[in-house]
């Protein structure tokens, strides 16, 4: 018997009802978390914290759709009598003083909190984005010995016997003698090692902020999002992942996460300090010959006209040493009668065949078009 399902069959149709109520149930929490990313990652240090690795989301409560029976009291619909204007059609429930509603019967929105895993979070988003893996920047000073297994031979150390190979060998001259002996010395086969270079898997990743008095709240916690999930991204890539946090305003500091995201600067703004600082971190902390080393530098493109040249001159002596440099422009949205300063850094860099790229944030959904495009540039600037 032949089991046929016709083509007009939705796949979602093929699964058992508890398998379709998993799943959208599923889908629900997904659409839930990437709405309100900004306001889970705006708490805590869930960058370089390790401890707190977990987020809590309100989930609202789904009920399966079925027919109820209408309560005999409850009037409903259109067109039932003449209406007057100003006429209330239904009373507004009253608050006291303190906010707080009068007890009813009436039935209202059922939420519940979930406890979701950041990396779980971060596996949604990828596979949504659909990114294509980093490559490790391929160079005589970063390739990293290592023996891999490879061959066999009649001789080795004893630890390395290969078991199933040695027994195959026996079958084999068995099959081909009268009177076979059970096994022999020319039977037995050992893995060899061999010594082969491969990419080192350190990686460092240096932020750096723009922390002046043009820099809104709003624009910090875009910032904070994109952070966020580049160094996630990074992290499925390489074995070890060192960061460091740089924010300056006329002058430039290193700070904790904690403080990073926290602090606010008045006056002006020069940007060439915080890539000096970076450059001094690279060279101290992070020598790019055993690191793949990245910088992501988020500001409002603002900058001193007299620090251009240096701004110019500290970015491209900084991107030539990294695998990859981004920028984000925090406040994308708003109309921008001629490019930003640093926007036209960046541009000038990336003429001239530096591993750099840049992009506006002014929403969410800005954040994830920023992701995949400096993850596409990365790619293909390794490549």
């Amino acid at each position: 018997m032949t089991l046929r399902i016709a083509a007009e069959a939705q796949w979602y149709e093929l699964f058992s009802r508890g398998a379709r109520d998993w799943l959208r149930h599923n889908q629900k929490v997904r659409d839930t978390v990437k709405e309100s990313l900004p306001e889970l990652l705006s708490g805590g240090d869930l960058i370089t914290n390790p401890a707190n690795r977990t987020v809590l989301v309100p989930v609202r409560f789904l009920e399966h759709a079925r027919f109820r029976l209408l309560d005999p009291g409850a009037h409903t619909g259109a067109g039932q009598g003449k209406g007057e204007p100003g006429q209330v059609l239904r009373p507004a429930r009253v608050e006291d003083d303190e906010g707080s509603a009068e007890p009813g019967t009436e039935g209202g929105e059922v939420r519940f909190v979930l406890e979701l895993k950041v990396d779980d979070i971060v596996d949604w988003l990828w596979e949504e984005l659909k990114l294509p893996d980093l490559k490790p920047r391929r160079s005589a000073t970063l390739d990293e010995p290592d023996y891999v297994r490879e061959g066999w031979d009649k001789r080795g150390a004893r630890s390395r016997l290969d078991r199933r190979r040695t027994v195959k060998e026996a079958v084999k001259r068995r099959s081909m003698q009268e009177a076979p002996l059970a096994f022999t010395n020319d039977d037995l086969r050992f893995r060899q090692l061999v010594r082969r270079s491969t990419p080192a898997m350190n990686a460092a990743v240096i932020f750096a902020l723009d922390v002046s008095g043009s820099m809104q709240e709003e624009q910090r916690r875009l910032a904070k999002t994109f952070f966020f999930f580049a160094l996630q991204g990074i992290r499925r890539q390489y074995a070890r992942v060192e960061t460091a946090f740089v924010a300056h305003a006329v002058e430039a500091w290193e700070f904790q996460e904690e403080q990073f995201f926290q602090v606010s600067g008045g006056g002006g703004t020069t940007a060439s300090g915080a890539f000096r600082l970076a450059r001094g971190l690279l060279e101290k902390r992070y020598d790019p010959s055993r690191y793949n080393a990245y910088l992501f530098y988020a500001s409002d493109g603002e900058n001193a006209s007299e620090d251009r040249d240096s701004a110019a001159a500290e970015l491209g002596g900084l991107a030539a040493e990294l695998n990859f440099t981004g920028y984000v422009e925090t406040g994308g949205s708003a109309f921008h009668p001629r490019e930003t300063q640093m926007a036209e850094v960046f541009a000038g860099l990336k003429d001239k065949g530096l591993p750099v790229g840049a992009a506006r944030l002014g929403s969410l959904e800005d954040v994830w078009n920023a992701i995949r495009a400096f993850f596409r540039d990365q790619a293909q600037a390794a490549a």
